[in-house]
């Protein structure tokens, strides 16, 4: 029989002993209790000694939980003070020695050992053998709190996901392009405006004929919507090169047949025929995106957003398991005709959060499209990053984003780079909680960019006080740096570029100290000009290389929709049809699938008055286009119906020429009553 049971016998169970004040004395009495309690009692010496310093210790505490601190506590004070004593090599092998040593000589330590605890010594032990130094690539001991983050960044680099190209270094971009999850929902950027419950409202869910959508980051999926069913896109990963990935999307065979008939329906000029081929085909891309420029023209704004979203929800539901939204390392092909519309329907989605009043969601998308093909930049996002930088006030962002690619892309060139700067400058120096000397470096710093990108861009200034509604002074007017001659010499492609940021960002200058600002720098810049700074001669030298805009800027001004930017553009981009689904595709397009010729057959679903009128056009032709020259019976039995309906029409031309109109008879007495009866 067991202990446990002859106490349980004898009445004595644990915890109903009956207390004594000897108990509370320092003494042997209370190892004997201890000791009546196991089966068997050590013979060791060492642990007998070790026992009686814990049984002394626990008598001189009242709560079992102070002995965790205290012996934490002991624990951190004591190890780097015996690490320090010890070389850098030995460390488990001399905290072993020591704990021997200790036990061997309990005389000379007996007040130290007298507050310590068993449970307090082996912590002590873990504590020194876990407590292994880690060094960094430099050869110096790391801080024990930075041990994580050294281990994630030996992960990301051993994992490839550091980025690396050659026109920046990893750490560069990945501080550029990295995108927030959280960020992505404009719900957080709302309840951080407006609270939690204005937000939400009424919206509760509803448990009735719910249905349960895939969880994805960019949309929230509507119970309104259509039921999902894969429309026959799928992604692929076609390499993986220094850490990046590079993806593209593919049609399966059913997809490309509705995107041959949606192109149909595009070429027939008539909404309606989308709308049908939605009807059958609820997530193709192509017709919600054009579609959502219906509605959007129509002044249909939400159900324009809302086809945008289903459109990003079927391609978040066809993406890749690689393939990352935040990390900045994945890569999508513009020139491949299958993944422009993931580029478009990012696009329609930010402009959208744009207005909406969600600037800093807007951002996060805008950096998310220029991780996409960040040398490249189909779309010419760093057109527009600065905007959304200013409208959400992230200043700090624009800067660091500026000052990484700077020595790379040339930011300084771009109207919207060298005047966005320098207000990020003046408005980090108008904050409240910054020192007066940094408020007085950060305004200095903005007054020499500002003078400098008003001498390199003269021609912003007229147009951006026109559009905000303030009268130039005569003196500003007149001077001829300044003066019409300023836009009229200036290149064309630095004319869109001017106009682009002018029509755009015109209402972040209309602050009255941002305008009093304007006015001194304009000052400062008229005196330098009448100075000769040689600043002027070798800023006039650098407009010489803006000599013809590139594609992608003309794809950004197109998707822009500002009317002071695409008057600007030249008329090899006007006279060309533009879609919608596909502005301005480039020149060399990669098409992993063609679209089959069309026959054009003689019988039409026209009635026969409708082809009556469009017969009196002098272009007329009942064919509709040119026939094939391979069926030549097909192509006499048209010429001869041909030839038959237009002597058909010329029957009927001759028929109307020759019709004379009788004139009503007139009346002998037209001076009769009215009333008179016959």
């Amino acid at each position: 029989m067991s202990t446990r049971a002859l106490r349980r016998l004898k009445g004595k169970q644990r915890g109903q002993e009956a207390l004594d004040l000897g108990d509370l004395t320092l003494g042997d009495s209370s190892e004997e209790q201890l000791d009546s309690a196991n089966v068997s009692r050590p013979s060791n010496s060492k642990d007998s000694s070790r026992k009686t310093k814990k049984n002394k210790a626990q008598k001189n505490f009242s709560n079992i939980y102070e002995l965790i601190g205290d012996a934490d506590n002991e624990a951190e004070k004591i190890s780097p003070d015996e690490e320090a004593e010890k070389p850098d090599g030995n460390t488990t092998n001399d905290t072993e020695t020591n704990d021997i040593s200790e036990t061997e000589e309990p005389d000379q330590k007996h007040e130290e050992t007298s507050t310590k605890s068993l449970s307090g010594d082996r912590v002590k032990k873990k504590k020194k053998k876990k407590k292994t130094k880690v060094t960094s690539e430099d050869g110096q001991e790391a801080v024990p709190d930075e041990n994580i983050d050294l281990l994630l960044q030996n992960l990301e680099q051993s994992n490839g996901l550091s980025l690396q190209n050659e026109d920046c270094s990893g750490s560069d971009r990945r501080s550029v392009l990295h995108v927030e999850h959280r960020n992505l929902n404009p719900e957080t950027e709302l309840k951080r405006y407006f609270g939690a419950r204005a937000v939400q409202g009424d919206q509760r869910p509803r448990q009735r004929n719910r249905q349960f959508h895939r969880s994805t980051w960019m949309t929230s999926p509507k119970d309104s919507w259509p039921r999902f069913s894969r429309p026959g896109i799928s992604m692929t990963l076609l390499q993986s090169k220094e850490g990046v990935q590079y993806f593209t999307f593919e049609h399966g065979r059913q997809y490309q047949q509705v995107q041959f008939k949606f192109l149909d329906a595009v070429e027939s000029m008539d909404p309606n025929n989308i709308v049908a081929l939605l009807q059958l085909n609820p997530y193709h891309i192509d017709s919600l995106l054009q579609l959502s420029d219906v509605c959007r023209i129509q002044e249909d704004q939400e159900m324009a957003r809302d086809l945008i979203e289903r459109a990003l929800y079927s391609f978040e539901c066809a993406c890749h398991p690689l393939f990352s939204l935040t990390s900045g390392t994945s890569r999508l092909d513009y020139l491949r005709t299958e993944n422009r519309a993931f580029y478009l329907a990012l696009y329609k989605h930010m402009m959208f959060l744009e207005k909406r009043g969600c600037p800093r969601t807007a951002l996060e998308y805008c950096k998310l499209i220029l991780s996409l093909d960040p040398d490249a930049d189909p779309l010419c996002m760093l057109l527009l990053i600065d905007f959304l930088t200013l409208r959400s006030r992230e200043y700090q962002y624009l800067l660091q984003l500026h000052q990484d690619l700077e020595v790379h892309r040339n930011l300084c060139l771009l109207p919207n780079f060298a005047f966005s700067t320098a207000l990020c400058h003046f408005h980090l120096s108008q904050q409240e909680d910054v020192d007066p000397e940094e408020s007085e470096k950060e305004r200095q710093k903005a007054d020499q960019m500002l003078q400098k990108a008003l001498i390199m861009f003269p021609g912003v200034l007229i147009p951006l006080l026109d559009l905000c509604t303030v009268q130039p002074d005569a003196t500003v007017s007149s001077h001829a740096f300044f003066g019409t001659k300023s836009q009229i010499g200036q290149p064309p492609a630095l004319a869109e570029l001017t106009a682009l940021y002018v029509g755009r960002t015109h209402s972040m200058w209309r602050e009255a100290a941002v305008m009093l600002w304007l006015e001194e720098s304009v000052k400062d810049v008229l005196r330098r000009v009448d100075a000769k700074d040689p600043l002027v001669d070798d800023c006039q030298n650098k407009k010489q290389r803006y000599k013809c805009a590139p594609r992608n800027i003309h794809r950004h001004v197109l998707l822009s929709e500002i009317k002071e930017a695409t008057s600007s553009l030249p008329l090899e981009v006007t006279s060309q049809p533009v879609m919608g689904f596909d502005p301005l595709p480039p020149l060399d397009s990669v098409m992993s699938y063609t679209r089959p010729e069309r026959q054009h057959v003689g019988a039409t679903n026209e009635s026969t008055l409708s082809l009556f009128f469009r017969s009196l056009l002098p272009n007329f032709n009942l064919q509709g286009g040119l026939r094939q020259e391979d069926d030549m019976e097909v192509a006499r039995a048209g010429q001869e119906l041909n030839q038959e309906v237009n002597r058909l029409m010329v029957a009927m031309r001759d028929m109307l020429a020759n019709i004379r109109f009788q004139e009503p008879p007139r009346e002998d007495n037209p001076y009769r009553d009215e009333d008179e009866w016959d």
